[in-house]
Formats: structure tokens, sequence, C-alpha cells
């Protein structure tokens, strides 16, 4: 493959970092480039736009919680809006049909439908990608808006297969196998340990496992990755492996978007339909907004939710794609589509970068929503008469909340994000509440009351506890607060924050053994 196919995507991401957009922007502007250099899809470059796109759909699999996609707020949300964006959608082309432009006024009902569908998803890249930034991908608006972008691309997928026009094979059946294989497959997940087996696991597991068995059985490959992802999902070892493709993910997703580049020029005609295709967004970003207040959701929760998820979806490319390769759209649209997903995400890093400034402005116009009558997840957190609050109730924080209980008689009440461990710990009598620390959600719903005393922070992330003491600061918490560091280094900035103790885990547990081993020979101190 010649240099060009890799210096001028490389150039198209840097500028458009340079420039504080998402680098898909650059790589899709760079298949413009090679386009008008004479370039065309090759061979090599259609085999990586495929991996891409299958290794996107595996790694959505291994974060897929079944659960969460079973809530009301979730799918429910999810099924609306892709028919009330789909129908908005609809409406805005049938109404620019009457501007004249020959692309419009041509196009038939198929290529409406599909066309408004191709928009009606949301960016999975671009959406998690700022929730990461933000350090809030386990916020509930978070959670709603990664949920919401799962059940969209499983719509996509379904599409994807059903377009295909095959019927599958009568042995198809046989892929109910895999149910009872799952365990096996989730068995090696620990075994092969890390760096290179894990990936070539991973690699195995998409493209052997799941893209060519579904296709040898007359399946949409993309489907089985998908499907072989969600059946590791549950797996402790999912979360790593999916960390472990991610880099591997998104090199070969750059050629998927310079591939979109490569299949037609742009022309001001259809730079100007992309541009009219945009007025659609402001519609799709308030409908959000609005189906999510409908269940129940805080205005904030909503309002980022929705700006999150305003923006056009490398999905609809896909679905585009496969929309051309079938006659449904011409190659001029995907042209338009390309373009009008790359003008989305300009829009959508602006909307990221003043996102809490525009829920403040919306905030102050909103009427007041009654606590008790929202969603139980969005409820205001009341401490009630806790004396002490731990922050993590991992193995140090519940050390410590078990001391606190039983040692001092103390009223405690634990904060903890892993749903399960919450289960697990109210069925063992713990007083705690699943909530994240590190995320602004919490800190907004929390109702400190005058009986705290004690905060205590025992979160695995140094971060994660700085944050908890800006949190604090800012809401002049005036009771005593300890911290617990992994590293030395990290004991300053806490005291320097105001932290009236702090402890080093590796110190404090070294000195507890010396001196139970001294006890247990009968040694005192000099």
């Amino acid at each position: 493959m010649e240099t060009a196919y890799f210096l001028v995507p490389f150039a198209g991401g840097l500028v458009a970092m340079i420039l504080r957009l998402p680098p898909l922007v650059g790589f899709l502007g760079a298949g413009f480039v090679l386009n008008a250099m004479g370039y065309k899809e090759t061979e090599a470059l259609e085999t990586i736009a495929d991996l891409g796109v299958t290794l996107l759909l595996f790694t959505i699999g291994l974060k897929l919680n079944v659960r969460t996609l079973l809530r009301r707020e979730v799918w429910g949300s999810s099924s609306i809006h892709m028919v009330a964006s789909t129908s908005v959608i609809v409406g805005l082309v049938l109404i620019l049909k009457f501007t004249g432009i020959a692309l419009l006024a041509d196009s038939t009902w198929k290529t409406v439908l599909v066309l408004a569908f191709a928009l009606s998803f949301s960016s999975t890249v671009f959406a998690i990608k700022a929730l990461e930034e933000r350090s809030e991908t386990r916020s509930l608006y978070g959670r709603i808006a990664i949920g919401v972008l799962v059940m969209q691309d499983i719509f996509a997928v379904v599409f994807i297969t059903a377009s295909t026009g095959h019927i599958p094979s009568p042995w198809a059946f046989l892929l109910l196998g895999l149910i009872p294989a799952a365990p096996i497959m989730r068995a090696l997940l620990p075994r092969v340990g890390h760096g290179e087996m894990q990936i070539l696991y991973g690699v195995v597991l998409a493209l052997v496992v799941g893209y060519a068995l579904f296709t040898h059985f007359g399946l949409k490959g993309d489907l089985g990755a998908l499907i072989v992802g969600m059946l590791l999902a549950s797996h402790p070892s999912a979360g790593g492996l999916s960390k472990s493709l991610f880099e591997m993910k998104e090199l070969f997703l750059v050629g998927f978007f310079v591939s979109i580049g490569l299949t037609g020029l742009p022309t001001w005609g259809s730079l100007g339909i992309a541009l009219l295709l945009l007025i659609a967004l402001p519609f799709k970003g308030v409908l959000f907004a609005l189906i999510f207040s409908g269940f129940r959701l805080r205005y904030r929760t909503s309002t980022l939710a929705a700006l999150n998820l305003t923006n056009y979806s490398e999905f609809g490319l896909i679905v585009a794609a496969i929309a051309a390769t079938n006659g449904w759209l011409s190659d001029e649209w995907l042209v338009v589509v390309s373009l009008t997903v790359a003008l989305s995400l300009v829009v959508a890093a602006l909307l990221d970068t003043f996102s809490d400034a525009i829920y403040e402005k919306a905030a102050d116009v909103l009427p007041k929503q009654i606590p008790a009558k929202l969603h139980p997840g969005d409820q205001p957190i009341d401490l009630d008469d806790a004396r002490a609050v731990v922050l993590g109730m991992g193995r140090v924080g519940r050390g410590a909340y078990d001391r606190l209980v039983n040692h001092y008689g103390v009223n405690t009440l634990g904060i903890e994000v892993d749903e399960d461990k919450v289960r697990e710990l109210k069925r063992d009598g713990y007083h705690v509440v699943e909530a994240d620390a590190t995320d602004s959600d919490f800190w907004d719903k929390l109702t400190i009351t005058g009986t705290v005393e004690l905060v205590m922070l025992s979160m695995p992330d140094h971060s994660g506890n700085i944050f908890a003491m800006e949190q604090l600061h800012h809401r002049k918490f005036a009771g005593k607060i300890a911290a617990i560091v992994k590293y030395a280094e990290e004991m300053a900035p806490l005291r320097e924050f105001g932290v009236d103790a702090v402890y080093h885990i590796y110190d404090e547990a070294g000195q507890e053994f010396a001196d139970k081993a001294a006890e247990s020979v009968g040694l005192g101190p000099v």
C-alpha cells in the first residue's frame, strides 16, 4: 500500500486535533483528499475497514450489561427516539425537496427513509471518548447515554443483518451452541494473561468464533462479533480485554473513515445539503432531553445525556455504506452523509465544551422538579443520621466501616459504585448506597446533614480522592476527613487540600503486620 494512505490520514487527524476536533473528522477529510489526488479504495484498505467495524462491535459486546439495556429509561428512550428522530428527519428531507436541489428533488421514499434512519444514530466513538475525558462514564447520565448508544448499535446490527437479503443456512440453529460454550471461553480469559496473548485471543474470538462462524451459516459476521462479546461481558477480565483491543480497533477504524471519503468527491452542492441536514441536530437533542425527562430523570441528567448524544454517528456511515451497496442510496448521497457526520462532530465538540454552561442557562427557565417523584437513581442522596461516611467500600473501606461500627459504635454509611458489590454488602447487613463519589452527579444530589463528623476517602484512585476533597471544600464541610493512599508522593497533595489524617496503605499494613508478629512471640515496645 502506498505511503500516502498512511501519511494523509495522519496529517488529517493531526490537523483535527490542533483544531480540537475529533480525529475521525480529519480521517474523513483525508479520504476526500486522497480521492482528489487520484487514489482509490484498495482491497487491503477494505479489509482494514471491515476489521475495524468488527472489532468495534466485539468491544461493544464486551461492555454490554444486559441489565442496563432492560431498564425502561434505556430501551424505552432508545426506541422512542429512534422512531421520533427518524420521523423528524423524514419531514425535514421532504421539506428540503422543495428547494429544487437535484439530489433532494430526485430522492425516492426508500432513499428518504434510509437516510433518516442512518442519521437517527448518535456517535458511539465520540460520545464515549467525551465521557472518558470528563471522567463521567460511571455517572448516571453517562451510563444512560452509553446504554442508548448500545441499543442504537443493536438496531444498526439488525439492519445490517437484514439488509444482506440472504436467507441464513438451515444449520444456523447450531450457533446456539455458543451459549453452553461461553463458560469455556470465559474460563480462558484470565488464563491467557495480558499482553499479546490476550490481544490474540480477543482477535480469534471476534474474527473466527464471531465473524467467520456467523458468516459460514449465512448470518452477518458483525452480528456474530457483537454476540460473542456479549457472552464474555459478565467475566471480570472482559474489561481488560476491551482495553487491550482498544488501540487496534481505533487504528483499523481509521481505514473505515478513510474509505468513506474515497467513495466520491464532495461538491458545493453536497456540502450545502450536508449543512441543511444539520438543521435536524437541535431537534434530535431536544427530543432526547424531553424523552429522558419523561422517564423522571433530573434536568441535569437529561440535558447532559442529550448533549452527549446530539450528533450523527459513524454507524450512520456504516448503514449508509450498506444502503449504497444495495442500491438504496447513490454514492453521491454517501458523500453527503459522510460530510454531515463530520460537520455534526464539529458541532458536538462545541456542545461538549460548553455542556455545563448550557445546562445552567436551561436550569434558570425550567420548572422545579419534585425530588420524591424523580427516578430512584436520580433522587437526592440523604445521609440520614450517619456520623461517618466511607467513600469506597473495597477491602480497605469495608475494614474501616466494620471498625467504626463494631469497635466504636459509630453509625456509618458506605458509598460504593459497583452495583454487584452494593447488592452483596446490603445482603450482609451493611448500610450502603450505590453512587460514584468521582461523579459530579453524586455531589449535586448529596444532602450533607449536620450529623456527619467524619468522611473517610478509601477510593482506589488518587484523583478520585482529590476530586472528593474539592467537593467537600466547595460544600464547606466542617467535619474531619481521613484518606488512604497507595504511594507516598500522594500524601502531600492531600494534606495541602486539608485532609486531617493521611495513611499510607503499605506502611500501615507493614507496621500492623510487625506488631502482630511481635506480639505472637511475646515482644514488647522498647
